[in-house]
C-alpha cells in the first residue's frame, strides 16, 4: 500500500461568491472525494488548490479543517520560493493535523541544484512529518536533478516520496531503480499515469482524481493485477479528461473548478490571476463528464 494512497487528489480550494475561502465547502468536498471519488489520500494547498493566492492563515485553516474532516492521509503544501517562510509554515502544519508535507521546488528565483538541495533539507529538518518533494519544472523553471533526488532520499530520513510532474519517464525509471527501499514515486502528470505505473510509480497524485477517482482506482488495480489490456482500456477512457485539465486559455485549476461545478460541487471560481474563464469551458466540462459516464 502506498504511504499516502494510490489515488490522491490535489484538492481545489473552494471560494464563495466574494472569493473568500469557504471552509465548510472544503470539508464537504473533501468528504465527497473520499466517499464518492475513491480517494485514499488528499493534497491541500497545492498548485490545484491555488496555493500562491492563499495567505498563511488560510492555508493553516484549510489544512486543519480537511485533516479533521477525513480519515485518509492529508498532505499539506507548505512551501514557496522563500526557504525561511517555507520552514516556518512547515513547522506549523503538524499542529494542524497534516499527515505529510508537500515541498515544491522553489520557483521564479531559479536556484542552483545546490540551492535546491539546501532548501529541501531545511524544510525536512523543520518537521518530523514525512515529506513528499514536488518536481514540476514547467511551473518552477527548475527540474530537481536525479542525483539530488537520490541523495535526499538516501540521506534525509523523512524525505520519503516525490510527486513526479517532470514528464521525463526515463528519469523516473532511473529514480525508481536506484532509490532506497521505502522511497515512493507518485505520478503527478495525469497523461502519464499508465506509463508511470509501468516504470514503478506507486500511486497517482492527479487533478482528475477529483471527478474520475473510481476510474483511476480501476486503472491502478488493473495494472497491479498485470491486466495490461484492462489498464489500457481504462486509460483510453480518461484521455479526454486528461486533455481538459489545463491549457493556455484555461490553465489548471480553472478547468477543474468548472467540471466540479458541473458535478454540483460548490467550489466557486478561481482567484486572480487565474481567470477569467473562456466562454466555452463549462460546455466542454459537461462533454468531458458525459464521455466518462458521469452524466
Amino acid at each position: 500500500m502506498a504511504r499516502f494512497g494510490r489515488v490522491v487528489s490535489p484538492m481545489v480550494s473552494p471560494f464563495d461568491d466574494e472569493l473568500r475561502l469557504d471552509l465548510d465547502a472544503a470539508v464537504s468536498f473533501a468528504r465527497w472525494l473520499v466517499d464518492e471519488q475513491a480517494n485514499d489520500g488528499l493534497v491541500v494547498c497545492g498548485t490545484t488548490g491555488e496555493s500562491p493566492a492563499l495567505d498563511d492563515a488560510e492555508k493553516l485553516d484549510l489544512i486543519r479543517a480537511v485533516s479533521e474532516a477525513v480519515t485518509v492521509p492529508v498532505v499539506a503544501g507548505t512551501t514557496s520560493n522563500d526557504t525561511a517562510h517555507s520552514v516556518e509554515l512547515t513547522r506549523q502544519a503538524a499542529a494542524c493535523g497534516a499527515a505529510g508535507v508537500l515541498a515544491v521546488t522553489p520557483y521564479y528565483n531559479r536556484p542552483s541544484q545546490a540551492g535546491l538541495e539546501a532548501h529541501f533539507r531545511a524544510v525536512a529538518g523543520a518537521t518530523t512529518l514525512p515529506v513528499m518533494l514536488y518536481d514540476i519544472p514547467v511551473r518552477t523553471g527548475r527540474k530537481i536533478a536525479g542525483e539530488v533526488l537520490l541523495r535526499l532520499a538516501r540521506e534525509v530520513a523523512n524525505i520519503v516520496a516525490v510527486k513526479d510532474s517532470a514528464a521525463d519517464l526515463p528519469a523516473t525509471a532511473r529514480l525508481v531503480a536506484n532509490a532506497p527501499g521505502g522511497f515512493e514515486v507518485y505520478c503527478g502528470e495525469d497523461g502519464l499515469n499508465l506509463p508511470s505505473l509501468a516504470v514503478g510509480a506507486v500511486g497517482l497524485v492527479g487533478v482528475a482524481g477529483q471527478w474520475a477517482g473510481p476510474l483511476l482506482l480501476e486503472l491502478v488495480t488493473a495494472h497491479e493485477k498485470g491486466d495490461v489490456e484492462a489498464a489500457r482500456a481504462v486509460n483510453s477512457r480518461l484521455l479526454d479528461s486528461y486533455a481538459f485539465e489545463t491549457g493556455d486559455d484555461a490553465p489548471n485549476p480553472v478547468p477543474a473548478k468548472a467540471i466540479l461545478r458541473a458535478l454540483g460541487q460548490p467550489v466557486g471560481r478561481t482567484r486572480p490571476p487565474m481567470g477569467p474563464e473562456p466562454a466555452w469551458l463549462e460546455d466542454r466540462a459537461r462533454a468531458v463528464l458525459a464521455g466518462l459516464g458521469s452524466r
